[in-house]
């Protein structure tokens, strides 16, 4: 690069970064309509709507409420990933949408919960029901002309399942695309003779009505008689199968609900915490900057300059692609600047080890970049692919996370493979040249004998992982709950207060709160206020009569409430569903990884030994969260999730020195003693790497949780454990078991290679006699013992050099090694 070209670069560079920092920052203002204004911001931060409905007619079976609850939760995400719906009482379903101001527009929105029809095309007078228009069927009566007569086939309430599939087509083979569908008895019989009727009528069309309007008209090609139906069509894309199954399953509630309430909320933190949030995410960024320029010097100051056009490049694009952002949220960010300084540390170590053999600034810039290409590539490859196995399968929080953390590694890959390359090779062609401004060059490090220690590792991960078993059972046997649930997972009690006067959330957090805990119990309250009134609305953890006369005394003594205190059992926000579709996501997410590191380094151990690792890591952490008693909410799906995202990261960097070593020496996979110092070598090689990624990531949590709220600290506690915990795995774990697979797999091998040889020496042995006998050379009676003996001793021979041949392949290929 020419001095010229250095020069425009940096220009750019900075003009770039000048152009996001004045959005961002002027977002930040009230007055200013930057890209950081206009970001969604979730219930936690911003606050919203809040509707509560009623469930019409008895009161429903509880298994009733939980499938409408469910169905609501997935209806509402359309607004945002962070809505959340939940039981209050025994018939009341609450939802609450961050970044909402008017309830009537969203009720509007929403439309009449569980309106999902079937709708015959002629009705009993032959007059049709609906007809094709210029832009597509419409009805031509309204749904209130219709509900209440024969044309009417079927409600959501008789749909138990509908689900996107594929199928061949009969005549052409083809691969197409459509709706299964499965109706309860009832539905069954009504679909049945509705299918024969229109089936006899000439192949008549039978349409599903859903919230105003006709979201498909299928053709009745077959009487339906078993309830399970499919709707296709030509050029059905199974994107749109999908979209037309999830509208069927979310209309299809089986209690009709009415709406009693809606009001608008308050945030359920104060400007404090949101400030206090932000100036720790400066802070972290402010010191691990300081700690890359210390370390790696003038490679250091350019990669300190990415991250800050990380950060601002993420706060542009979480409004581009309208991202809800919550407090965790924000946490996911600082620890995605941590995270994002990991490509830069892998690059600046191969930067210094070219440094260190002597290799000149230029070429060892350029081959730092080439040889952490691979392990930048497949680490953060391996974590977006469970990103977006979590974005498309998983709910709730766990898709609003995998949307902020695949695009923290989108932007920290380019960040760093773009940006920070740009930065350096600018300053080299200003003609900074000096290899002492481009890292410490220092002797390469004794390898550790890693390898030579794994079963005193492996004996420390087993306790350590069954810990969190035994714990619940000790927790359980004291009668305080095998794990400390939030009302997140567990319900709780949700207590409505009416003041004389308004309170903001700061002075509640500072006047009320500390009490509170002390009364419930409970050290996370959320609290909301009703905009327009002076209510505001408690939400803790299932509070006794006991607990909630206390909290009563405690509001009428010291704040003068008069008013009626107003509490109600609700649900957990976390349903059952909700975490069902979160395992099923982690775990679909892992059999990817899996399967994509398998391909990528041709070998399951490595894949294996990763994954093994990653689920090591996560048990660790919950075993923390067992035996610490940390609060168990939405903040522990966002921390697991963190987990399995960050671990594999170092694990890849490591197993990429290691396939890297053995290309250059395939033949030490063949020694176990050589092979133990390669692995010793390669995770010694990447220890610097493991340990200053896992601190700058470790420095910014431990920043958010000195200055962090309550929830905040909830969150950043288990998180340091998981990164700690992280670095030894990927250390001293993954390359033990993939070492102790790849040798057992070789002492198979060698130990079948002996068999195989024996048993050949004894036939070949027989073989040989018998035709010694049978060609004269043993003479009359004695021909049989003779062969008998000689087929005994050769026998006896062949196996003796079976039972030797293992000593003599290893004797030979470790001299064979050290000749070579």
């Amino acid at each position: 690069m020419k001095k010229s070209r250095g020069v425009i670069s940096l220009i750019l560079v900075a003009a770039v970064m000048a152009l996001i920092g004045v959005t961002t920052i002027r977002g930040l203002n009230s007055y200013g309509m930057g890209a950081a204004r206009n970001i969604n911001l979730g219930l936690d931060l911003e606050g919203g709507v809040s509707i509560t409905y009623q469930v019409k007619g008895d009161t429903p079976s509880q298994e009733d409420m939980d499938d409408t609850v469910y169905k609501m939760q997935r209806r509402v995400e359309q607004y945002s990933t962070e809505a959340q719906a939940y039981q209050e009482g025994n018939d009341r379903v609450s939802i609450e949408i961050p970044g909402v101001e008017d309830a009537n527009t969203i009720l509007e929105e929403l439309g009449q919960p569980g309106s999902l029809y079937f709708i015959k095309h002629y009705d009993s007078e032959g007059n049709e029901n609906y007809t094709l228009g210029t832009n597509g069927y419409v009805l031509n009566k309204s749904i209130e002309e219709l509900q209440g007569t024969d044309s009417i086939v079927l409600t959501g309430s008789e749909v138990e399942n509908a689900a996107a599939g594929s199928f061949q087509q009969s005549t052409t083979g083809a691969t197409e695309y459509g709706v299964d569908l499965t109706l309860n008895d009832e539905g069954t019989a009504a679909f049945a003779a509705a299918t024969e009727e229109a089936y006899n009528n000439n192949r008549d069309t039978i349409a599903i009505y859903y919230d105003g309007e006709l979201i498909s008209v299928p053709q009745v090609n077959a009487v339906i008689e078993n309830g399970q139906a499919q709707i296709s069509g030509d050029g059905m894309t199974y994107e749109d199968a999908d979209s037309i199954a999830s509208t069927i399953r979310i209309g299809g509630l089986n209690l009709e609900l009415e709406e009693i309430s809606s009001k608008v909320v308050g945030a359920q933190l104060g400007e404090e915490a949101i400030s206090t949030s932000l100036l720790a995410g400066g802070i972290g960024l402010a010191l691990v900057c300081i700690f890359m320029i210390f370390v790696y010097l003038l490679p250091g100051l350019a990669s300190s300059i990415a991250l800050v056009f990380y950060t601002g490049l993420t706060l542009v694009l979480l409004n581009a692609f309208d991202i809800t952002l919550t407090l965790p949220g924000i946490a996911g960010i600082i620890l995605g600047i941590g995270m994002a300084v990991d490509a830069n540390v892998i690059i600046f170590a191969r930067v210094k080890e070219e440094l260190s053999a002597g290799t000149s600034v230029h070429a060892s810039l350029k081959a730092g970049f080439h040889k952490a290409m691979s392990a930048i590539l497949d680490g953060n490859i391996t974590t977006l692919i469970a990103a977006a196995v979590l974005w498309f399968r998983g709910s709730g929080p766990v898709k609003g996370f995998a949307q902020t953390l695949a695009l923290g590694i989108v932007v920290s890959m380019f960040t760093a493979l773009v940006v920070t390359r740009l930065i350096i090779f600018s300053f080299y062609a200003l003609g900074i040249r000096n290899p002492k401004v481009y890292g410490r060059v220092k002797a390469p490090r004794k390898p550790v004998d890693f390898i030579g220690k794994r079963k005193v590792f492996f004996i420390i991960s087993i306790l350590l992982c069954v810990s969190g078993f035994v714990g619940m059972g000790i927790n359980h046997a004291r009668g305080i709950g095998a794990m400390n649930y939030s009302l997140d997972f567990a319900g709780g009690t949700v207590t409505t207060v009416t003041f004389d006067k308004e309170y903001t959330l700061n002075e509640i957090d500072s006047q009320m709160i500390p009490e509170l805990e002390n009364i419930t119990g409970d050290n996370n309250i959320q609290v909301q206020t009703v905009k327009g009134t002076n209510q505001v609305v408690f939400k803790t953890q299932t509070l006794e009569l006991a607990e909630r006369e206390a909290f009563e005394t405690y509001m009428q003594e010291d704040f003068g409430v008069t008013d009626e205190i107003t509490t109600e059992n609700i649900s957990s926000t976390v349903s059952s569903e909700m975490r069902t579709d979160a395992v099923i996501a982690v775990a679909i997410a892992t059999i990817c990884m899996l399967l994509y590191i398998w391909f990528r380094f041709k070998d399951i151990r490595f894949a294996t030994s990763a994954v093994l690792a990653l689920v090591h890591d996560v048990l660790v952490v919950f075993a923390f969260y067992v035996i610490a008693r940390v609060s168990v909410g939405n903040t522990f799906i966002a921390c697991m999730l963190t987990i399995v995202g960050y671990s594999i990261n170092a694990t890849i960097v490591i197993f990429d020195r290691i396939r890297e070593e053995l290309k250059a020496d395939g033949k030490a996979a063949d020694n176990p003693t050589v092979l133990k110092e390669l692995v010793n070598r390669c995770i010694t090689q990447t220890l610097t790497r493991s340990i200053y990624t896992s601190l700058t990531t470790f420095i910014t949590i431990a920043v958010l949780y000195v200055m962090g709220v309550s929830s905040i600290k909830e969150f950043a506690l288990p998180l340091m454990v998981g990164i700690v915990c992280g670095a030894y795995s990927s250390v001293c774990i993954t390359g033990a078991l993939w070492f102790t697979m790849k040798t057992k797999g070789a002492k198979l091998t060698a130990m079948n290679a002996v068999t195989d040889n024996g048993a050949a020496g004894t036939e070949k042995s027989e073989a040989a006699v018998k035709e010694d006998v049978k060609g004269g050379a043993v003479p009359g009676a004695k021909a049989k013992n003779g062969a008998g003996r000689k087929a005994e001793s050769a026998a006896s021979a062949g196996e003796t050099r079976g039972k030797g041949q293992a000593h003599s392949v290893r004797r030979y290929s470790k001299n064979r090694t050290q000749k070579d």
